[in-house]
Order: C-alpha cells, then sequence, then structure tokens
C-alpha cells in the first residue's frame, strides 16, 4: 500500500485554545509550565486525528509557537544576536520577544508566506550569524509522539528556503555566503533526530516554485548531499505552492529519499516527474491544503493511478501543502447553511479524504463505492445549484467599461479640489481604521447574534462605541479621524455577511501568526450587493465631528484573497463581481457626504503569482478590479488605501495603476526598506509611511517616530505625506493606543515646524 501523511495539521485547537493560552501567558496569567500543558495536550489531539483517520505517519514539529520559520530558528540557535539571548537557553519568553519585541529591541519583521496569509518571522542575516545550537523543543515533541506509539515524521522548513525567505542586515554579499554554516547545523539536527529514533524527515523546499538563479539552484545539489550522508534518516523534500517541472531533472538527481509535489496547483507536471523517475518515494499532493471544498475523489483517483501503476508502494498520498491554511473540524459548523456544508472539507475531513483514496488503489472503487457516490453527489451538487449562479450579476460585470475604470480627471487636478474641501494642515494624521476591540464590544456582538439584545440596544452600544472613538481621537489631535469598526469582527467577514455569494462559519478560524487568527469567508457564488452596509455608522460618527471621517471598505483583491474562494471560474470574473458590489457602497458613501473613502487592499502583493511570468497578468486584473471599486466618485472625493506586512517595493509600479489619492503602508516594522524603492522610483501621489507598529507592545514613542518622519520627509515631499500608524489598532488597548497616537501626534507637529522653517526634508522642504 502507499503511503498516506499530511505535511502539517492546523495547530490553534478547535476553540483556539493556542490563541487564548500565548495571550494569558503574554499577560502574565500563566507561566511557562502551564502553556507548555496546552502544546502538549494539542499536540495529542492532532497526531491523534491522523492515525485515527488512518495516516501511516504523523507529523511532528509542525507545532509552532509563533510561527515555523521562527520555531526553525529558535532549534537552529539562530535568533538574532542584536537580542543578547543565549541560543541554548532560548525561554519561550525570550522567543516571542523577538517576535514582538521588547524595551530594548524593536520585533523582527513580520511578512507573508509566498502568496498566503500566514505570516512569517523575518530571518536576520549577517556576516556573524551563526547557528551555534538551539532549543530543546523539537526533540521534546519527538519523544511525545513516539511514547505516544505513533510512527512519526519530522517536519523542518528546509535550509535553502530558510536562507532565502531572510534578509541580509549587513556585512554578507549573498545569502548563501552563511550556507556552509547553515549546513553543519541542520547537520547537527538531522543526527539528533536520528539518534530519537525517527525514520522520515520532511525539509519544505517551497522557494524550488520561485524564478531562482543558477547559484540557487546549484546550492540544492551540494545541500542535500551533505544532508544525506550525515543521518541514516531518510529525507523527504517537499516542494508546493507551484509548479517545479523546470526542476525535474534536479529533483531526480538529488540523493534524498523522497519528493513531493504539489498536484492541486500544477497537476500537469506529474508526467513530466514520472518520465524516468528514479526509485525513490514520490509523495503527491492531490488534496487541496489552501482550500476547503470536498474533493473530487474520482479525478483525485484519476490523477493517482498512473503513480501507482509505475512506483506501487514508493507511492505516498498527500495533502497539497500543510493544512495550516484551513480551518480544524467541519463537525463544529452546527449553523451553516446544510447545502453549503455538504460542499466541504475542513482539516480533519481532508485527513479522511487522503485515507479514502488510499483505500480505493488497495482495494479498488467497488468497494467503498459509497464514499465515491457521497464525493460525486457533493461536487455535482455544487455544480448545479442555482444560488451559485446569477445572471444579472455576470450582465452588469459584461456591462463594464473602460470609463468606469477612471477617474475624472488627473492627480493633480483632484489632489487641488481635495484640499480645498478637505483643508487639511501639511502631514495630516490619521489612523488605519480599526480602534480597539475590548471585551464589552465583543459581549455586544455575541449578545446581539445570540438575542440577548434587540437591534435597537445593540445600534445604541455601537453608537456608544463610536461616540468614545470619536471623542478619543479628537482628543488626541488627530486631523483625520474614523468611527472606529465596533461592529465589525474581521475587515473581511463583516462584508461577507452582507453580501450575497458568502458564507460566513462560526468556527473556521485560520492562524495567521502568533495569536493573531482569521476566518476566511466562503466565497461560493456570484456576488452582490443587496443594501449599503457602512453608510449608517460612518454618517453617524460623522455627524458627531467637524473633521473628516473617513469610510472604510475591504477592497475587491483582498476579499478574494482572504476568502476561501470559488474554484469553479477565473478569479478575474470574481474580483470583479466584488469590485461592482464596493462601487455601489462607494458612491452611497460619497452621495451621504463622506469625503474621504479608505479600499484597504493589503492583500495586493500577496496575490502576486509566485512565477514571474504570471505576475503581468494577474497585476492587470487586480488593477482593474480596484479602480472599478474606486473610480466613480467626483474628483473632491479622497481615495485612501492601505497595504501591509509584505514586500511591496517591486509592485510599486502596480500601486501607482491603482490611481488611489493616498496609500497608507506598513514601513515601521520593516525599518522604512521601502523607501529605498520610493526614492527609485519617485511615487507620484500622496502617501503616509507607517512610523510605529501597532502588533508589537513597545511603546512608540515622540522621538523614534520623529526620527522616521524625518527619513520619509528626505525622500517624499511634505505636501504630499501623511503620518499614521502601520496597520489597524483593533488588537490594543486604549492605554496604550492613546499614548502612541498622542505620542504620532506630536511627532507631526514637530515635523510641521521644522519643514516650515526649512530645517528639515530636502525635497520636503519644496
Amino acid at each position: 500500500m502507499p503511503i498516506t501523511h499530511v505535511l502539517g495539521y492546523p495547530r490553534i485547537g478547535r476553540k483556539r485554545e493556542l490563541k487564548v493560552a500565548l495571550e494569558a501567558f503574554w499577560n502574565e496569567k500563566i507561566d511557562e509550565s502551564q502553556l507548555a500543558q496546552v502544546g502538549h495536550a494539542l499536540r495529542a489531539r492532532h497526531w491523534g486525528a491522523q492515525r485515527d483517520a488512518g495516516l501511516d505517519l504523523v507529523t511532528v514539529g509542525d507545532f509552532a509557537w509563533y510561527d515555523s520559520v521562527l520555531h526553525t530558528l529558535a532549534h537552529l540557535g539562530g535568533v538574532p544576536s542584536r537580542f543578547g539571548f543565549d541560543s541554548r537557553g532560548l525561554t519561550l519568553g525570550q522567543y516571542f520577544e523577538a517576535a514582538r519585541g521588547n524595551a530594548r529591541q524593536p520585533a523582527m519583521e513580520l511578512t507573508k508566506w509566498f502568496d498566503t496569509n500566514y505570516h512569517y518571522i523575518v530571518p536576520e542575516w549577517n556576516a556573524d550569524t551563526q547557528f551555534g545550537g538551539g532549543v530543546e523543543w523539537l526533540f521534546d515533541e519527538t519523544r511525545e509522539a513516539l511514547d505516544q506509539g505513533h510512527s512519526a515524521k519530522v517536519v523542518l522548513v528546509g535550509p535553502l528556503t530558510l536562507l532565502h525567505v531572510g534578509k541580509i542586515k549587513s556585512g554578507l554579499s549573498h545569502k548563501l555566503d552563511l550556507l556552509p554554516r547553515i549546513i553543519a547545523s541542520y547537520e547537527r539536527l538531522l543526527r539528533r533526530i536520528e539518534a530519537a529514533g525517527v525514520d522520515w524527515v520532511q525539509l519544505d523546499e517551497p522557494i524550488l516554485g520561485l524564478d531562482l538563479d543558477s547559484r540557487w539552484i546549484e546550492a540544492f545539489q551540494l545541500t542535500y548531499e551533505a544532508l544525506v550522508r550525515s543521518t541514516s534518516s531518510a529525507l523527504l523534500l517537499a516542494t508546493y505552492f507551484a509548479s517545479v517541472e523546470e526542476r525535474a531533472a534536479l529533483l531526480k538527481s538529488l540523493p534524498v529519499a523522497g519528493i513531493h509535489l504539489d498536484l492541486v496547483r500544477a497537476p500537469h507536471q506529474l508526467r513530466t516527474f514520472l518520465d524516468g523517475y528514479p526509485t525513490k518515494v514520490l509523495s503527491l499532493g492531490v488534496i487541496d491544503g489552501r482550500n476547503i471544498w470536498r474533493a473530487d475523489l474520482g479525478g483525485a483517483l484519476d490523477q493517482l493511478k498512473p503513480a501507482y501503476t509505475q512506483l506501487g508502494q514508493l507511492l505516498w498520498i498527500s495533502a497539497s501543502c500543510s493544512l495550516l491554511h484551513v480551518p480544524l473540524d467541519l463537525a463544529e459548523e452546527k449553523k451553516l447553511d446544510s447545502e453549503i456544508r455538504g460542499w466541504l472539507a475542513f482539516a480533519k475531513q481532508k485527513l479522511t479524504e487522503i485515507a479514502i483514496l488510499n483505500q480505493a488503489l488497495e482495494l479498488g472503487v467497488d468497494k467503498i463505492g459509497a464514499l465515491f457516490a457521497d464525493s460525486r453527489s457533493a461536487v455535482e451538487s455544487r455544480r448545479l445549484s442555482d444560488r451559485v449562479r446569477s445572471q444579472g450579476v455576470r450582465d452588469r460585470v459584461q456591462a463594464v467599461v473602460a470609463g468606469d475604470l477612471e477617474r475624472g480627471s488627473p492627480f493633480e487636478a483632484r489632489n487641488h479640489a481635495q484640499k480645498c474641501r478637505l483643508k487639511l494642515p501639511p502631514l495630516p494624521t490619521t489612523t488605519i481604521g480599526s480602534f480597539p476591540q475590548t471585551p464589552d464590544i465583543r459581549k455586544a456582538r455575541a449578545d446581539f447574534r445570540n438575542g440577548a439584545l434587540s437591534a435597537e440596544e445593540y445600534r445604541g452600544r455601537m453608537e456608544q462605541e463610536i461616540r468614545h472613538t470619536i471623542a478619543q481621537q479628537e482628543a488626541v489631535g488627530l486631523d483625520v479621524l474614523v468611527h472606529g469598526e465596533a461592529e465589525r469582527t474581521d475587515m473581511v467577514e463583516y462584508f461577507a455577511e452582507r453580501l450575497r455569494g458568502f458564507a460566513v462559519t462560526e468556527h473556521g478560524w485560520v492562524q495567521s501568526y502568533g495569536s493573531r487568527c482569521v476566518k476566511p469567508p466562503i466565497l461560493y457564488g456570484d456576488v452582490e450587493r443587496p443594501a449599503s452596509m457602512t453608510v449608517e455608522w460612518t454618517s453617524y460618527a460623522q455627524g458627531l465631528t467637524t473633521r473628516p471621517v473617513k469610510g472604510m471598505l475591504t477592497g475587491p483583491v483582498t476579499m478574494l484573497q482572504w476568502s476561501f474562494v470559488r474554484d469553479d471560474q477565473p478569479r478575474e470574473i470574481t474580483a470583479m463581481q466584488i469590485a461592482l458590489a464596493l462601487r455601489a457602497e462607494v458612491q452611497d458613501l460619497e452621495q451621504n457626504g463622506v469625503a474621504i473613502i479608505q479600499i484597504d487592499e493589503p492583500a495586493l502583493r500577496e496575490g502576486v503569482p509566485l512565477k514571474k511570468c504570471r505576475r503581468n497578468e494577474y497585476l492587470r486584473w487586480a488593477v482593474r478590479a480596484f479602480r472599478l471599486a474606486s473610480c466613480g466618485v467626483k474628483d473632491d472625493t479622497q481615495i485612501h488605501t492601505h497595504m501591509c506586512y509584505a514586500d511591496f517595493g517591486e509592485i510599486l509600479a502596480a500601486i501607482v495603476e491603482l490611481d488611489a489619492d493616498v496609500v497608507t503602508i506598513e514601513a515601521s516594522r520593516s525599518d522604512m526598506e521601502l523607501l529605498e524603492s520610493l526614492r527609485a522610483f519617485q511615487y507620484p501621489n500622496e502617501i503616509g509611511p507607517g512610523v510605529y507598529d501597532v502588533h508589537s507592545p513597545r511603546e512608540a514613542d515622540t522621538t523614534s517616530m520623529l526620527e522616521l518622519i524625518e527619513r520619509v520627509a528626505a525622500v517624499i515631499p511634505a505636501d504630499r505625506l501623511w503620518i499614521n500608524p502601520d496597520c489597524g489598532l483593533k488588537t490594543r488597548d486604549w492605554a496604550e493606543t492613546e499614548a502612541s497616537l498622542r505620542a504620532m501626534v506630536e511627532a507631526a507637529h514637530r515635523m510641521r515646524a521644522l519643514v516650515e522653517s526649512g530645517v528639515a526634508g530636502g525635497k520636503a522642504t519644496r
């Protein structure tokens, strides 16, 4: 029989036990031993689920307290030396300080893992980077699994991917200059894993799906020859998220014991690999690890049969990538529409799908026909359902013309009209949108959902929160205000609940990083807006103040990327449907007197295909979708967008094509790295690079923010510069929010004085 396994499994727990425990630990409500007990219980439960589903191997090492990349650095002793930690004695508290910052050092950078909404901690590479031995956590977990009677496969981020996703900070000409050191450290790890009695080690190398130059390609042969020599444990090299067909010859030649391929993203590559495939394991990911639709088991079996005929027991069956990217268990969804529920499979159900495929290869479909019939029925139900397609929506998308994608005037004319209308000071201050989501706010929303609050009572509670938020913003001196988003659980889910074509779950949580979890909606059908979604709250807030209040929307690409999207039509069509719905909302806001409308697109960079040859096409339709949503307004209505936690430098041309009047963008956590791109590109519209990191408990102070603003003002003219945080404030408390914003406003005032006196700014004084 083939071997069944998964590359990784969700770690947050059915009720987000990991999130609850992490935040309790950070708030000193539990100690390290109590936190460790939560991790132990979660791992045991998740290994048990894999075993009970019938998988042959359970995966060890996919559990991480904050992020898999940071966890790998801790195993290797590679946490940056600037923190001053002993790599062998690293405590959990110190591990979290690297991720979140402390009083002495800012947090390590946070950015997106390839084209997912999972965030990883970015390794820092310097000439003095050492991998001097690390923590014992991996070996403790391995003993746990073996003691529980499991056949364990250990997983680690591969050495070349780890090097590639890091950033050079100083003293290196190339990341691969560190290769000898990192190979030696992985060799030590592999020897320890072998000594623990583990037969298989999975090394994840998703960078093989990127466009790599020859030096990186050549490094694979050197690296894996060394690693294979260092251990008698068998190595499975795992690729995912893209085709590696062009690397087939290399992968076949490597001395590893097996290769994993993603056949969901790239089914066509299998034929190339089977042609002359050597005597080694071939693991095929035929179950989608990135989406929640039930598998077409008949189609997946057809993919597997040629490989099974050729390879026999050397065939392994798996999901395309780690199941970290999907919710844990569909059984938790008690209120989801029964028809839609029948179309879905979460992580636990995907384990069963893998096991069924294995049974079909061994026993034949005839012996398990009912299981395949059920799969076929679910696929056909979704394909034929009346609720999936709306001819009216499709007709409206077809009717879009070029003029719908253009503002009435070029930026300079619009900018003049907006300045006359808004009368803002130089370097205006604002926030990104959300304010603290307090326990009282969350309780009010829960009570309303459960019927404990009437609609009128709920509206009164939200209006109370808006009044408080507006008053606080006026008190700290912000120039452009927001209503605070107290009524929104999430920037995507809120809109999904109000748009046809989306469904939302109760417990479909997915980890984004650390304790941050999101609940992606299910985008199953054609999208339209039955009624306005935000006008009531924004208009109420605007009536409380003479300062402008931004209307806050989530953009079409982010709505698409941060949902479990339908796979039965091109994503471009779905994006344009969302954009039309948002366009109507933008126009309603404008008609109700809202002068500034922010359409957030933090996922724009995340959606960029890994292969460069496909990027222009994606950026073409992504820009069209944003412009369709945003361009139906008058010149004096100011359109903002916001982006965060990704490398935006290489898509600045596309950001310009969005033609937003103002873009606010995360920059402080990455130490204003974006400035070099802006300097070279000469961004033409208004921009607000974030001046403090909202996801760190480290206190933001006026002096450090002023230093960042001065750096920005040397690149961006002051009359086009905004002052704002990196991201929304929903995860912070009111005390630190008020203190940070007061410091930010003071920094802006000092910078205005410097610019007006001609002391600061280079270009900023023009």
